[in-house]
């Protein structure tokens, strides 16, 4: 395992077997995202994205809670401290913010994968949507938040819960601000495995290693095809599956596992 200095300590990084861990490190804020964390988690995942030794990331909170979202309470002393800078450039600096942190979670051609040792919620919840797939301790909840603190939501959370659990359920889960537990969210498809909190890091490192040792540049066009389904034309849909299908017959990936399956054994991918 190799640590990774990433600056600051309110965000840890270590890269073991092809698996990058992100941990969110607050936990006595249960893990709400600093300027010094939001900026760090943005330049790690720029770097994770064009690193060839990370295969798949894994995004995590520290001690019992995954993330709480904004620091409300670091808000809440900003509004009594008065003007800062002006909207205009408040508003631009969350658009950057939010593309290179949530947008490049769920657009870079990785598989990536959030596991939850507790809450997760606001833009936290944001984050942990913005993955590929989602492991939750069962002790773990999931709360959109925003209504019980006068905002709209951010971090593109009305976009990742609307495409997965439709637009009503989505609409209750902000307006209502309610609590849902790990078995709800295993059941609306938010969470794809619950597990006893003692088990999480187990779990999550078993899927993060099978990611790893899997077919990298299938992964990279899957996720591109999957992404594209959301919003596309079935004709377009269609025509990249094609495109990406025929070229991973060619990679050395496909042809390796076309002879294990001759031979019957397992295939090992090289990623090319």
């Amino acid at each position: 395992m190799a640590a990774i200095d990433t600056g600051t300590q309110d965000l840890l990084a270590d890269l073991d077997t092809g698996v990058l861990t992100l941990t969110l490190n607050r936990p006595e804020a249960r893990n709400a995202m600093s300027g010094a964390m939001t900026a760090a988690l943005a330049d790690q995942l720029a770097k994770a994205e064009l690193d060839a030794e990370v295969k798949v990331l894994v995004l995590t909170g520290a001690g019992k809670g995954f993330c709480a979202g904004g620091d409300v309470k670091g808000m809440d002393e900003s509004n009594q401290g008065g003007a800062g800078a002006s909207i205009d450039a408040a508003i631009h600096r969350q658009r950057v913010n939010q593309r290179a942190t949530a947008g490049r979670l769920f657009k870079m051609p990785k598989p990536t994968l959030a596991a939850l040792p507790g809450p997760a919620a606001g833009a936290g919840l944001s984050l942990a949507l913005a993955c590929d797939m989602r492991i939750m301790a069962s002790s773990a909840i999931l709360t959109t938040a925003f209504a019980r603190v006068g905002f709209s939501g951010d971090y593109g959370g009305t976009y990742f819960l609307t495409q997965l659990v439709g637009s009503a359920k989505a609409r209750e889960l902000y307006y209502l601000s309610e609590r849902v537990s790990a078995e709800e969210a295993l059941r609306l498809g938010l969470a794809n495995w619950v597990v006893e909190p003692e088990a999480l890091a187990a779990k999550t490192r078993e899927i993060a290693l099978r990611l790893a040792g899997g077919p990298t540049v299938a992964y990279r066009y899957m996720k591109e095809n999957l992404n594209r389904a959301m919003s596309g034309e079935v004709d377009d849909c269609l025509d990249l599956e094609a495109t990406h299908h025929v070229h991973c017959g060619q990679t050395t990936d496909h042809k390796e596992a076309a002879r294990a399956f001759v031979e019957k054994r397992e295939p090992v991918f090289i990623g090319r």
